[in-house]
C-alpha cells in the first residue's frame, strides 16, 4: 500500500491525532480478525456490528492505529493509537482517492503507464473484473478486488493494496441507490469505464429500473474527455449513456449490431462476437473481432453458460482500450475458467450428480439465463432447479418470481425445488403453470431442501443452485456437492 504517517492521515480525513504523528500503517483492514502486526484498523460502525467493540483484539493482533469515529478509553491500561474522525468510512474514502492520487503521480512523473478501469452493471461485474485481471495480469502488476468488493467499503480496500509498482486498477463499482457510483468514480477518477447492463437487480432499493439507469451511467459521467467509456450495444438503456460523457465510445456486441458511427464523440467503434455457439458442456464459443482489424480470433471460454458472452466482450473491450494486442486478449479469455466462487460453479460428484452453484447473487436477468443454462446442458438427463428468493425487487417482487415459475416450466425443467417463504409465488405460478405433481417441491428450510435432496437425488441428475446472496442458498449447494455419493436408486435410503 502507499504509506501514510499517522499525521498525514489524520490531515488527509480532517481527524484529530491521538497518536504518534510518525506512525506509518502496513495495510488497511476493517475487520478485527484479519489484522496483521503494523495494520490500521479501520472501527467503522457496520450493519452487525460496531468496529470500535473490537479495539482490543485488534490491538493484540499488531494493529498500530485505528481511525475511530469518537473518542475511545484506554483498553487494560494502554491508550489507543487513534485519529478521530466524523465518519469512518468517509475517511477511509479520502485516504484511498489520495492514495490513487498519490500513485498517479509517481508513475507519471517517472513516465510509467497507470490506468484505473471502472466496471458496474446489474449483472456479470464480478466475473467480469476477474476476466480483465486475468489478461491485464500478463502485461503489468495488476491490483483488482477480492470476490465481490465493489462497495464504499469494498473499493478503498482494494486501493490499499496498490502500491507505485501497480500498473493497472481494476475496480468494481456496486450501488444501491443514486449517488454511490458518483461518490466512487470522484474517489477513484477511472480512465475507462465499463457498463455491463441495466436490469431489476435492487430495483426495489433504487425506485425503479430508470434510477438504476442513471445511477450506472454515473461512472461514464466521471471519465475526463481523455477517458474511455465501453458500453453494451445490446443494451439500449447501457447504449443511451453514450450521450452522458465527453469520453471516447468503445462499444461492444454479441448480436452483430453495426458499428455505430458518429455519434456524441464521433469516435465510437465496436468490439464484436460473431459465430456464437456453446459447447456441448454449456461453454461459450465465438469469433472476436476488433475495429480495425480484418482478423477473427477464436474465443473458448470455460465460464459455463452463454450470457457470459457479454462479460467475456466487456473484458476483451477493455484490454483492447488499453492496447493489449487481439490475440493475447482471445488466448487469455480461451484459458480462463471461474475465479470467484458461487458462479455457475461446476462440480462433478462421484455417483454421477452435477451441481452448478450459481447462488451468489440473483435477478431477473441472471435467473432467466442460469434457467436457460440449465436446459441446454440437461438435454438427456433429469435436471432440477433448486431456486431461492431474488431480493431488493420490491413492488416487482411477486410478478418477477411469478415469471421465474412459469420459465421453469416452459422450459421443461425435470424438478423444481423452491426453497424459503420469500420465493414462494414462484412456486406457485410453477404448479399453476404446469399443473405439476411431485415435480415441484416447496421447502421452507435449508434443512428441509437438504433432506429432499439427499432422498432423491440419483445418478445423472444435473442440479442448479440459484437465489440471491443474502438467502444463503450457495451454502446449500455446496453441502450437496460435498455429500458421499447416494444410491443409484431413488429408493429414499440415502442419507446425509
Amino acid at each position: 500500500m502507499i504509506a501514510f504517517t499517522a499525521a498525514e492521515i489524520a490531515d488527509i480525513t480532517d481527524g484529530r491525532l491521538q497518536a504518534d504523528p510518525g506512525i506509518v500503517p502496513e495495510s488497511v483492514t476493517t475487520d478485527s480478525r484479519d489484522v496483521t502486526p503494523g495494520a490500521l484498523y479501520v472501527a467503522k460502525n457496520g450493519e452487525h456490528a460496531d468496529g470500535h467493540a473490537f479495539l482490543g483484539q485488534a490491538l493484540v493482533a499488531g494493529a498500530t492505529l485505528a481511525i475511530v469515529e469518537h473518542d475511545v478509553d484506554p483498553i487494560d491500561g494502554v491508550t489507543v493509537p487513534c485519529v478521530v474522525v466524523t465518519d469512518a468510512v468517509l475517511a477511509m474514502g479520502a485516504l484511498a482517492a489520495e492514495a490513487v492520487r498519490r500513485i498517479r503521480v509517481h508513475r507519471g512523473a517517472a513516465g510509467l503507464d497507470f490506468t484505473v478501469i471502472g466496471i458496474t452493471g446489474s449483472a456479470g461485474k464480478t466475473t467480469t473484473k476477474d476476466l480483465l485481471a486475468g489478461i491485464l495480469s500478463a502485461t503489468g502488476s495488476t491490483v483488482a478486488p477480492q470476490g465481490s468488493y465493489n462497495g464504499e467499503v469494498g473499493v478503498p480496500l482494494t486501493i490499499f493494496r496498490a502500491d507505485n509498482d501497480t500498473q493497472f486498477l481494476v475496480i468494481e463499482m456496486g450501488a444501491t441507490g443514486i449517488g454511490h457510483i458518483r461518490y466512487l468514480g470522484e474517489m477513484v477518477q477511472p480512465d475507462i469505464g465499463v457498463v455491463l447492463c441495466v436490469g431489476s437487480a435492487h430495483a426495489g432499493e433504487f425506485g425503479g429500473v430508470q434510477n438504476i439507469a442513471v445511477a450506472k451511467g454515473e461512472l461514464v459521467e466521471s471519465l475526463s474527455t481523455a477517458g474511455t467509456a465501453i458500453l453494451n450495444r445490446d443494451d439500449q438503456q447501457v447504449w443511451a449513456m453514450a450521450s452522458r460523457t465527453g469520453a471516447r465510445v468503445l462499444a461492444f456486441s454479441a448480436e452483430n449490431s453495426p458499428a455505430a458511427d458518429g455519434g456524441p464523440t464521433g469516435d465510437q467503434r465496436l468490439v464484436q462476437a460473431l459465430s456464437v455457439d456453446t459447447a456441448p458442456d454449456g461453454t461459450p464459443r465465438f469469433d472476436l473481432v476488433f475495429p480495425a482489424d480484418s482478423e477473427t480470433y477464436p474465443v473458448a471460454s470455460q465460464l459455463i453458460g452463454r450470457h457470459h458472452v457479454t462479460n467475456l466482450l466487456a473484458a476483451a473491450a477493455a484490454a483492447f482500450a488499453v492496447g493489449i494486442p487481439a490475440a493475447e486478449i482471445a488466448s487469455s479469455l480461451s484459458s480462463q475458467g471461474p475465479a470467484s466462487r458461487w458462479r455457475m460453479e461446476r462440480t462433478e460428484r462421484a455417483d454421477g450428480v452435477t451441481i452448478i452453484n450459481d447462488a451468489y447473487n440473483a435477478n431477473p436477468e441472471s435467473m432467466r439465463a442460469a434457467l436457460r443454462t440449465l436446459a441446454d446442458l440437461g438435454r438427456g438427463r433429469r435436471t432440477w432447479a433448486v431456486l431461492g428468493a431474488m431480493l431488493e425487487l420490491g413492488e416487482d417482487s411477486i410478478r418477477e418470481h411469478t415469471a421465474v415459475g412459469t420459465q421453469v416450466v416452459r422450459l421443461n425443467i425435470s424438478r423444481l425445488l423452491v426453497v424459503g417463504k420469500a420465493a414462494r409465488s414462484l412456486y406457485v405460478s410453477a404448479v399453476q403453470e404446469g399443473s405439476w405433481g411431485d415435480e415441484c417441491i416447496f421447502a421452507e428450510t435449508m434443512d428441509e431442501a437438504q433432506e429432499i435432496l439427499a432422498r432423491e437425488l440419483v445418478a445423472g441428475d444435473l442440479v442448479l443452485f440459484k437465489s440471491s446472496n443474502s438467502v444463503g442458498l450457495r451454502l446449500l449447494g455446496d453441502r450437496i456437492a460435498a455429500l458421499l455419493p447416494i444410491h443409484t436408486e431413488n429408493d429414499g435410503s440415502a442419507q446425509l
